[in-house]
């Protein structure tokens, strides 16, 4: 270590300037940056890594910290052939991410994000912990091995704000009589809960036997420490109600919906309903299926907010005139515009126009292809990068090490590595042509114009000077290729990109090459008229020799 006698007079009076800052002023500057560089921040001193590292900082950024929509694909086949899973960032400008979430692997479900974290299931026998924006991450024991009929949909992930507890909820199937385990996939009488930094899962029964069926079409949220999802309930005018189970006391309550029936439309098939959350709010969306294609929706999309959870009081926050296709979740709201899919392979934003509930939608706008992936398997969730940190609950005995390989290095994953192997592949020949033929054209352009002084036909020689210059391939700057990993939206327009930049290479190396062909043909025949003349005088043509030679020695090189 350098000592303080040896360090240059200039650094010690900065460090002294560093230090002597207030903490409070350091900190407003710090909740400014993005987390990536306040990570790297933490190197620099001290003073610095004990102020981004310490618990009140890392609630204070929270707070401060820019929000995202979270879209979320997961893995699917589409004709036989595997496509990873992926995830998008929108940021509060609507501007899409580029690069991939490292801590999704190719084979994970999302289950929840809360503060920066993120929960996913995973194949294995186990779920993973990560922060989306350090890459820190940790993986847990499920509550039931090899349980068949599990899925990512019984899982949820939670945060209490008076306890401070991340939590996990796992529906557990009812049990086949006469079978210890698979379970039957329709109904749960346990919700399975660990609280993160425990030794083990806790089983706590339901009030009543409970439909899986109805979280899988309707989905569950968590807001403000409770977990929401819908349950059947014949009686009730929308024939479903809300249960909830708060994660601080980890008790049962039940919610009824509106009293008021959903209008259907003449002809519309059954009605669907999804839980989601809007604007920090537990919301009830419903619409009607097209008959002929149930999976597709019809008429209007109204949208329930609750309002006062004890009184169980709703309002109508939206009657929007023209339902989309389909809805993502478990939000649909990011800012003020609404996300909404079609079945024409497109994701769009809308905003809001209307006075009361009665809506229509208007300024669409684009904001990706999700092709190939089905539009119904999408969810989205609002998120933030956040410094939470993971370490503290490593030491946990339900913690564990994955005991098989997993995520990219599974021989299924092979083919897809290779493509993406190829096309950077492909990219490197295009940049090293595209130099090595900008190099040779110089060359040319050099050997023309040590050429012109022997053509002594001024009309050749000033239409040969004003061609050379066309004798310049004008590639596009060559940009440094990312080092990380694109997500898939940036796969395709990078491979768009490539192929457009293949094709003008063609293009370009065309006309330069008829430039090059015309000017040869220009200048052998104006030496050989000369040469004629020459004989026909008497005159030496040694030099007119010379030249021919050199005007023989660009014909190779530039015709291909």
């Amino acid at each position: 270590m350098v000592s303080e006698e040896i360090k240059p007079k200039k650094q010690r009076d900065e460090e002294c300037i560093i230090n002597c800052l207030p903490g409070e002023l350091i900190e407003r500057i710090f909740f400014k940056l993005p987390v990536s560089t306040l990570l790297r921040c933490t190197g620099v001193c001290e003073q610095w890594h004990k102020i981004i590292r310490g618990p009140q900082f890392v609630t204070s950024h929270l707070q401060h910290a820019p929000h995202y929509a979270l879209l979320f694909f997961p893995q699917e086949s589409v004709s036989g052939e595997p496509h990873p899973a992926d995830a998008i960032l929108i940021d509060e400008a609507w501007s899409l991410s580029t690069y991939a979430v490292p801590v999704i692997g190719p084979d994970d479900f999302l289950c929840g994000s809360f503060n920066g974290l993120l929960c996913l299931y995973t194949k294995s026998s186990t779920l993973k912990i990560a922060n989306l924006a350090t890459g820190e991450f940790l993986h847990l024991e499920k509550p039931v091995k090899n349980l068949r009929g599990d899925h990512f949909l019984f899982y949820n992930f939670g945060f209490h704000p008076l306890t401070k507890e991340y939590k996990i909820t796992h529906l557990l199937g009812d049990s086949i009589e006469g079978r210890p385990r698979p379970h039957n996939n329709n109904r749960f009488s346990v919700v399975q809960v660990y609280t993160l930094g425990d030794e083990k899962w806790r089983d706590i029964k339901t009030p009543e036997a409970l439909s899986l069926n109805c979280v899988k079409n309707s989905g569950a949220v968590t807001i403000d420490g409770t977990l929401y999802w819908l349950i059947e309930d014949v009686v009730a005018s929308w024939q479903h109600a809300v249960m909830t189970f708060d994660l601080c006391g980890e008790s049962f309550a039940q919610i009824q919906l509106p009293a008021t029936k959903p209008e259907d439309f003449a002809a519309g098939g059954s009605r669907r309903y999804w839980i989601r959350e809007m604007d920090g709010k537990v919301c009830v969306a419903t619409a009607q299926t097209c008959p002929s294609l149930p999976r597709w929706l019809v008429g209007k999309l109204q949208i329930w907010e609750l309002e006062n959870k004890t009184e169980q009081r709703w309002i109508q926050k939206y009657n929007i005139q023209y339902s989309p296709d389909y809805i993502p979740g478990p939000n649909l709201v990011h800012g003020d515009k609404i996300i909404l899919q079609r079945c024409d392979g497109n994701l769009y934003s809308y905003e809001l126009l209307g006075e009361n509930f009665n809506t229509e939608l208007c300024k669409m706008a684009k904001l990706l292809d999700f092709s190939p992936h089905k539009p119904d398997n999408m969810q989205s969730y609002i998120c933030v990068k956040s410094l939470v940190r993971l370490d503290v609950y490593k030491k946990t005995a339900i913690v564990r090490r994955p005991k098989q390989r997993e995520g990219w290095e599974l021989k299924k994953w092979e083919a897809w590595e290779h493509e993406l192997s190829e096309n950077e592949r492909m990219w490197s020949d295009t940049h090293r042509d595209e130099h090595k033929e900008t190099a040779r054209a110089q060359r040319y352009r050099m050997m023309i114009n040590n050429l012109l002084p022997h053509i002594l036909d001024d009309t050749i020689r000033q239409e040969i000077s004003m061609n050379i210059n066309q004798i310049s391939p004008n590639f596009p700057d060559q940009q440094p290729r990312p080092i990380r990993r694109l997500n898939w939206v940036a796969q395709k327009q990078d491979l768009q990109n490539l192929n457009a930049r293949m094709k003008k290479y063609n293009t370009i190396m065309k006309a330069t090459d008829e430039v090059t062909s015309s000017i040869i043909s220009m200048m052998g025949g104006a030496i050989e008229d000369q040469r004629a003349s020459s004989s026909n005088a008497g005159i030496s043509s040694h030099n007119l020799s010379e030249a021919d030679d050199d005007v023989k020695t660009l014909i190779p090189e530039s015709l291909p």
